[in-house]
Order: C-alpha cells, then sequence, then structure tokens
C-alpha cells in the first residue's frame, strides 16, 4: 500500500517545531495530529513564525500580507489556541507558537469541542505520547533543565523546614494575575481513546495562570477563579493525592497540572525514564521512620513514580513485617506519601543541594537550548531571512565544538550570567 502523501508545508512546521527546545520528532502520528489541528494554508503560514513573541506587524511583514490579513489570520489561530496571544501593558496583542508539550497538544483537549475531532486526537495524542516512546524521550532525555517541576505539598512540610515562595503552588496562585480552570488534557483524553480509561480523579482541576491563563480564558479554554476557588481547588487536588507539576520557572508560572500517576503524561514519563530525571524535583525528601513505619504499603499505593516500596523489616520476633523504603534515585519530592502515611512515620527533610530553577520562561528556555544544542535557534530565530539562517547556523556549529559546549554548560553560566544575558538580547 501507498504511503499517504504529507504535504510539504506539514514537514515545514514540523522543522519549526523542532527549533524549540521542547521539540517533536517526526512520526506518522505527529503529521496526523497536525493535519487535523492546522489546515495545509495554516501549516505554511505558522512554519515561518519566529520562536519569540512577535507582533501581528511582524508576521505580516514575514508573511508579505497586509496587516489587517495577518491578523485576521493571527486571531483565528489564537481562537483555537495554536497561538497565546497575549495583552501588553500598553494594551497592544503579541502572539507565540507554544511548543506541543506543554501547549497546543493539551490546549486542543481543555473544553470540549465540535470543530476538531476529539476522538480521533485522543486515540493520535496516545500513540504519539505514551505509546511511542520518540517524543518523550527527546523532551525529557537531554539535559538537567527540564521543562516542569514537582511543588512540594505543603501541608505536610514541618514548621521547622524553609519553603522558598516559588516551590508553593498556593503561593502562584495567590500572586497570578489571571488564574484559569481547564479539563485535565491527559484524564479526558484517556477517558475518549479507544485503548485506555481514565481514572476516577478530578477533571476540571487544570490550572493555568498570567499572560497564558488570561489568553485562554479570553478565547473559552479556561474558566476564571478566585484566589478563594483557586486555593479551594488545590486543596482538593492534594486530598485526592494528585501530585502538582507545574511550569520550571521561579517568576510568572504559566500552568500547574494535578497529577496523578496512571493518566498523567509527566508521571508515566517519570517512571519510564526515572534514571534521566525528567522532572525537576523538589527540594525535599521523604524519610521513614523504621521504628513507627506499620508496612501498611499506603505510601506504596499513592507514589505516582513507584519510589516508595516495602522491604523487610528484619524483625526477628515478626518475620513477615514489611517497612517502607524510598528510592531517592527517583524520588520527585512531592510528599505525596506522607500525607497519606496513617502513623506520621513518613517526613519530608531538605535535600543536601537544591535544583537550580529558571528565573522565567526565557532563561529556562535558554538553559535548556543550550543543553540540548539549539541555542542558536533561539537568537536568530526568523528563518525567513537569509541572515538568521546563516548566522544560526554558524553559531550551531560553534557551539558544538567541546570546550565551548563545556564553557556553557557551567552552573555560572547556565544561571547568573545567562540570566542577565537573554534579559538583554530580549530572547
Amino acid at each position: 500500500m501507498a504511503e499517504a502523501f504529507i504535504s510539504p508545508h506539514y514537514h515545514s512546521l514540523v522543522d519549526r517545531l523542532n527549533r524549540f527546545p521542547q521539540g517533536a520528532p517526526s512520526s506518522d502520528s505527529l503529521y496526523r495530529i497536525l493535519e487535523i489541528l492546522f489546515s495545509e494554508r495554516e501549516a505554511e503560514l505558522v512554519a515561518q513564525l519566529p520562536i519569540k513573541p512577535f507582533t501581528a506587524e511582524k508576521a505580516a511583514r514575514i508573511w508579505k500580507q497586509d496587516l489587517t490579513t495577518a491578523r485576521k489570520t493571527l486571531d483565528e489561530l489564537a481562537s483555537r489556541a495554536i497561538l497565546v496571544d497575549v495583552e501588553r501593558p500598553d494594551g497592544r496583542l503579541t502572539y507565540t507558537l507554544p511548543p506541543p508539550m506543554a501547549g497546543f497538544f493539551e490546549f486542543s483537549m481543555m473544553r470540549v469541542r465540535d470543530d476538531v475531532d476529539q476522538h480521533m486526537l485522543a486515540n493520535l495524542y496516545y500513540q504519539y505520547c505514551t505509546v511511542e516512546e520518540d517524543f518523550m524521550d527527546a523532551l525529557v532525555g537531554d539535559g538537567e533543565t527540564q521543562l516542569g517541576r514537582v511543588f512540594v505539598n505543603e501541608p505536610v512540610i514541618p514548621p521547622n523546614v524553609e519553603v522558598l515562595d516559588y516551590e508553593r503552588a498556593s503561593e502562584v496562585i495567590r500572586t497570578a494575575t489571571h488564574r484559569g480552570i481547564s479539563r485535565c488534557y491527559c484524564r479526558y483524553k484517556l477517558d475518549e481513546a479507544d485503548d485506555a480509561q481514565a481514572c476516577d480523579a478530578p477533571q476540571d482541576i487544570c490550572m493555568t495562570f498570567n499572560g497564558a491563563g488570561s489568553a485562554l480564558i479570553r478565547h473559552g479554554f479556561a474558566r476564571e477563579v478566585d484566589v478563594a476557588e483557586g486555593l479551594d481547588l488545590l486543596a482538593k487536588a492534594q486530598a485526592h493525592n494528585l501530585v502538582q507539576f507545574g511550569e520550571n520557572i521561579r517568576e510568572g508560572v504559566g500552568f500547574i497540572c494535578n497529577c496523578c500517576g496512571c493518566c498523567c503524561e509527566a508521571m508515566i514519563a517519570a517512571r519510564r525514564f526515572a534514571l534521566d530525571r525528567p522532572i525537576n524535583t523538589t527540594h525535599f525528601m521523604p524519610v521513614v521512620n523504621t521504628d513507627t513505619c506499620t508496612g501498611c504499603g499506603k505510601c506504596v499505593d499513592v507514589c505516582p513514580i513507584e519510589a516508595m516500596g516495602l522491604v523487610s523489616a528484619n524483625d526477628a520476633a515478626h518475620g513477615r513485617a514489611k517497612i517502607a523504603r524510598v528510592n531517592p534515585e527517583i524520588c520527585l519530592g512531592c510528599g505525596v506519601c506522607a500525607r497519606a502515611c496513617p502513623t506520621g512515620s513518613i517526613t519530608l527533610e531538605e535535600r543536601e543541594t537544591r535544583t537550580i530553577t529558571p528565573y522565567d520562561g526565557v532563561h529556562r528556555a535558554a538553559m535548556m537550548a543550550i543543553e540540548r544544542g539549539t541555542f542558536q535557534d533561539l537568537i536568530f530565530d526568523n528563518r525567513v531571512l537569509w541572515s538568521h539562517r546563516t548566522l544560526a547556523a554558524l553559531l550551531g556549529a560553534v557551539l558544538k565544538m567541546p570546550p565551548v559546549k563545556q564553557i556553557m554548560a557551567t552552573e555560572q553560566v547556565r544561571s547568573r550570567y545567562l540570566e542577565a544575558l537573554v534579559r538583554r538580547l530580549n530572547v
């Protein structure tokens, strides 16, 4: 049987997606997804868009269109959450093409829609993101800086242990300019898919904040809530032993997912690629009091990534006695196990070293790009221009040189120096 023809515009779109640190490896499933979400003409146009946020005027110049036509196309894409449009302080809109994850894959399933075949999308997402391994492997396999991080379960933190504001999901909710609640993409996807079934954890509990939240609220993909309702939903998620997995930045967090271990792609990836540390952990580690642990196994049942286990208590008087043990190599430090322990035998203590959390999305993208060898694509991101294509190729060749790669990977460059650099360059 002859292979289905795929328009070259979709190939160009895949190439554009892969210039961002969070890419999307080519796959038949991916092309079928893109054909559902983008028309051929839209794929042609979006493939030309820069990585950095851009205005309608810039898109019009790139597309060689008048401003009214370009703005109409951008607004149509934004209304379907393909693009994210963020209002600037001066009232003007800037547009961004988000990566597939976390981005337009999830957005397409964050509300019930009749303009796309969500049943087919669900099956394709399940195939591409869960059954096939290339996408998740590319997303989490290279570098120390990851897309997402875990927030600690605040109610189980001992009073004498310091928790920084950016480590608290509650603080993100309190300080956000906008708070949107949407349907959980992961559980809704499994409800729609043919070969899987979602668990009974709450679905209307996916949280988006600030500029991204504002855009999703404006286009009907999220329901706006106030601080009190946001905190109530956070407490509801914690009561269901869901893990708070959010954007790996300190300022301007765009999303927090409330994840179960059975449905959510982040937790599935954390198990599948555990030794690669696909999620940046909290600064905390559970410690088991072996004197009071009864070996009931409730911590094992709730751990989303199988970091908790039962081992022999080595009790001569009770030969079958078990106690809980944590695997520190894969533990996320979420604290769900401590919440579930009926005897209070699990407490959280600080890890010896604190993982670097990027300042904002720009800083994180630059760190990820350096570690994955795509930093040149962030600096020279307008591939319509010959000069950007040439300079990106030149910088890419330089960055592949071992000495340069080693210098740019140092802690100082990746944190303090890089943070200042990307702000100055307005990457």
